[in-house]
């Protein structure tokens, strides 16, 4: 699958990004990544925030490559994660770790099953990776949408 399959079959629109919207993203990013880290809070809410630190960093590697993902159909944390490969050019092992991740959110979300301390960890983990994976592809790839 590519990015233009994913185009022609409605799971992503063309996208033109801005370099105050990928900044803005990658601040949140980092607002969220710096909400994780609070102990006080539930282990729940620091893996939410770290999650969704993951799926702007996925959407910051969808933008700058030129897309969005249709958010009117189901599917598109999973589309973000799955596209990781064509974007930032994750390795497969890590966007399965990922994609557990995402799972892991929905059964919490949609059946309320726990979030252990060790997924915590993990989602965090992966979460600050990725900042740095994206950060340097963002860097040598479009150099532009880091400068205002």
């Amino acid at each position: 699958m590519t990015l233009q399959n994913l185009l022609k079959i409605g799971r992503l629109k063309p996208h033109t990004p801005t370099a105050q919207e990928i900044q803005r993203l990658l601040a949140a990013v980092e607002r969220n990544l710096a909400d994780a880290q609070v102990m006080i809070i539930s282990d729940e809410t620091r893996f939410d925030v770290a999650y969704k630190a993951i799926m702007q960093l996925a959407l910051v590697a969808m933008m700058a490559s030129g897309y969005r993902p249709s958010t009117n159909e189901p599917g598109h944390h999973q589309t973000m994660i799955q596209s990781l490969p064509l974007t930032l050019g994750l390795p497969n092992p890590k966007w399965v770790v990922l994609d557990a991740l995402r799972r892991k959110r929905n059964v919490n979300d949609y059946q309320g099953d726990p979030i252990e301390p060790e997924a915590v960890a993990e989602c965090i983990s992966q979460a600050t990776a990725l900042t740095d994976t994206t950060r340097r592809w963002l860097a040598e790839r479009h150099p532009h949408l880091l400068t205002s």
